[in-house]
């Protein structure tokens, strides 16, 4: 899913049969405790509960508006990443997201976790961000959608510079402070569609923040009453920090991206592991290429045929 590495052989969606051992890997294990760093400090406020001791939302509560101020997206930041341009031309890459969004959509139709998918990859440099970031502004495109990026790698955060914007407090900040309204740290950008919630401030404790029952609640918040709101995690790999177990828990769809010749088949089968009994897990293959013989999306409009 990069422009300098073109895809091979068929559809950029790869399900995980077709390349590792997917199906063995789900009914292996479950997946293994979180352990407390020895350093971390004791917490209070934070308390795991099963989902059905939630609190719901209030009757006929409607998510509120971003109200915040709008902040212009680089676009010569995102072209010099390689990532999808608003509004640019039809490009391999983008047909391929495009595929990937209506797959998506339709699997989030009737879901009773809601419009909530997580961007996740076993190791960091698997590409997780990278396509979080086309997912979001290609789902931005939809009409009479919302969709709001979430940076929840609280260890190394870098979406809202990947997009040219200045980040204040975000999720981990509500989580931390119940006086932090979590509307208020939503960056609306120039893309009417697209808005980003940053991490927020470091923390310790963030495993144990996002198992408490304040992190449904917040995203309850965030969507209830709005079924054409689409929330997008972008979250730490999976075998390198437990936060991204944790959020699976939380969403609809894991989204898990692998490297083509580079993640190990181990490393799949123990990340999936990791979100098994939560969400829907999908395989995406990153940084694959054609063959002569492959499809070439782009190359239809690239020759001036009309548009429809």
């Amino acid at each position: 899913m990069n422009q300098h590495s073109p895809i091979k052989g068929g559809s950029l969606i790869e399900r995980a049969t077709e390349i590792y051992d997917f199906s063995a890997a789900l009914r292996g294990r479950a997946a293994p405790a979180v352990e407390m760093p020895a350093d971390a400090p004791p917490l209070a406020a934070p308390v795991a509960v099963a989902p059905a001791a939630l609190a719901p939302a209030p009757t006929g509560f409607r998510a509120l508006p971003w109200t915040g101020p709008i902040q212009p997206i680089d676009r010569i930041a995102l072209a010099e990443a390689g990532l999808l341009q608003p509004d640019g031309p039809v490009t391999a890459m983008s047909e391929e997201f495009r595929l990937l969004k209506r797959d998506l959509l339709a699997q989030l139709q009737d879901n009773k976790r809601g419009n909530r998918i997580l961007v996740c990859s076993p190791h960091s440099g698997d590409g997780k961000s990278f396509c979080a970031i086309n997912l979001a502004l290609s789902l931005a495109a939809e009409k009479d959608r919302e969709i709001l990026l979430i940076d929840a790698d609280f260890g190394k955060p870098g979406i809202p510079a990947a997009l040219g914007l200045e980040a204040g407090p975000g999720l981990m900040d509500a989580l931390a402070d119940p006086m932090v309204a979590i509307e208020d740290c939503v960056i609306r950008t120039d893309i009417p569609s697209l808005s980003i919630l940053p991490a927020g401030q470091r923390s310790n404790a963030d495993t144990e923040f996002l198992s408490s029952a304040r992190t449904e609640q917040l995203l309850a918040r965030l969507t209830e009453g709005r079924p054409d709101r689409i929330l997008v995690f972008d979250s730490p790999p999976l075998l390198a920090a437990s936060p991204a177990a944790v959020l699976a828990s939380h969403v609809a769809i894991a989204l898990l991206v692998v490297r083509a010749d580079k993640t190990s088949e181990a490393a799949v089968r123990d990340a999936i592991g990791l979100l098994k009994g939560g969400a829907q897990v999908q395989l995406l293959i990153n940084a694959v290429r054609f063959t002569g013989g492959g499809r070439r999306f782009g190359s239809y409009y690239a020759k001036g045929e009309p548009r429809s």
